[in-house]
């Protein structure tokens, strides 16, 4: 099963919440994590690798924090999963060129080699900047459509199964 690792996905909502925040500001670690429901002893650890692959910059202090190194425009989703993980594969016949005895006419093998490449693809235009206004356009739709609790003394709304539906 193709499966990012938790550090990769936390990576991902680090990035995502310095991306939400106004250009320039420092944020506590510990306030990311608790916006993010990051556990605090995988959070230094997911800090320090972020700030070492040039994605945020770290200052210590009282008034110090984390804030992206970059505009949310400029990094993309790929370039986080791929600073954690390395470089995506769907298969091992894709992993070592030259290895598979049946590479140049193996239809599957070409057909893994596409869908790694459509996959990086897409992970490579998704810039941090999108997701920040997909995520806006999700909550805007929940509060949308979120019902107001009924009135007290009201009656209970019927649920019909397909079964109870009149012709």
């Amino acid at each position: 099963m193709l499966r990012i690792n938790r550090q990769t996905d936390y990576a991902v909502r680090v990035i995502l919440a310095l991306s939400k925040k106004e250009e320039g500001k420092r944020v506590s670690t510990s306030e990311v994590g608790r916006e993010m429901l990051i556990p605090p002893a995988l959070l230094q650890r997911i800090v320090a690798e972020l700030a070492s692959g040039g994605f945020i910059l770290t200052q210590a202090g009282r008034d110090g924090g984390i804030t992206l190194a970059h505009s949310p425009k400029q990094i993309t989703l790929l370039q986080i999963v791929e600073h954690f993980e390395g470089e995506l594969y769907l298969s091992d016949c894709i992993l070592k060129p030259g290895e598979c005895p049946f590479e140049l006419r193996c239809p599957v093998h070409c057909q893994w080699v596409r869908l790694k490449n459509m996959l990086r693809d897409e992970m490579s235009r998704t810039t941090f900047e999108q997701l920040v206004e997909e995520g806006r356009v999700l909550d805007a739709d929940l509060t949308k459509n979120a019902s107001p609790a009924p009135k007290s003394g009201s009656a209970p709304i019927k649920i019909l199964f397909p079964t109870e539906i009149p012709a």
